[in-house]
């Protein structure tokens, strides 16, 4: 096997942009084409924030590989997730298979996160030097950013993904492991998530009472 020219993995996994497909507790406030508006912005948002980054870079298709986009700009891998709705299935193949190709620090965002900056994953990424976890927890319970030095299966399993336990399972099954916690940070799933940024004005502004 060759081993990689970095040691760091960066896992980005995000959905195909489809109208009815993407945000849709969003869409439930804002209609859909608002809605996908929004995921297309947060994809943009992702790919500024991690194009400059020294690490492999590997964005992870919900279904089918994306050609010509913002992706092919950055040194970005394509990759598509597996066939199951079980969202830690999937996240666990993709570590596996970077632990698989000799990569020792694994870090893994999804792309929705306006609140998420390159030094924050350059700063997870130097946690997990002296780590064996790195977690960044989000306001809701879940989590924006997982970063692994080891293969820890029982992170990816037992859990209600997409809930409020998430954090606290995902805690819970790294207490035998050395790890660090990133500051909280904010999902963008609902209308009262975005209402407030400023930079959302602009495909919200009918849905509110401004």
């Amino acid at each position: 096997m060759q081993s990689p020219k970095t040691k760091n993995l960066l896992l980005i996994f995000t959905r195909n942009p489809e109208l009815g497909k993407v945000k849709s507790r969003l869409a439930a406030d804002i209609g859909q084409q608002n809605a996908l508006d929004i995921y297309v912005f947060l994809l943009n948002h992702t790919h500024k924030v991690t194009k400059q980054i020294n690490v492999t870079k590997q964005v992870w298709y919900s279904e089918t590989l994306g050609k010509n986009d913002i992706w092919n700009v950055g040194g970005y891998q394509k990759k598509l997730q597996p066939d199951t709705p079980d969202l830690g299935k999937r996240m666990e193949f993709a570590f596996n298979e970077g632990f698989k190709n000799a990569y020792e620090h694994i870090i893994i965002i999804g792309s929705d996160l306006y609140d998420i900056t390159q030094n924050d994953i350059e700063i997870a990424f130097k946690k997990l030097q002296h780590n064996d976890a790195v977690i960044g927890p989000a306001t809701d319970g879940g989590f924006y950013l997982l970063g692994l030095s080891k293969p820890i299966p029982t992170i990816f399993k037992d859990k209600n993904w997409g809930t409020n336990t998430v954090l606290k399972d995902t805690l819970n099954n790294l207490k035998k492991y050395s790890f660090e916690q990133l500051p909280p940070k904010n999902d963008v799933d609902y209308l009262d998530d975005i209402k407030d940024v400023a930079a959302f004005k602009a495909f919200i502004k009918y849905a509110t009472n401004d």
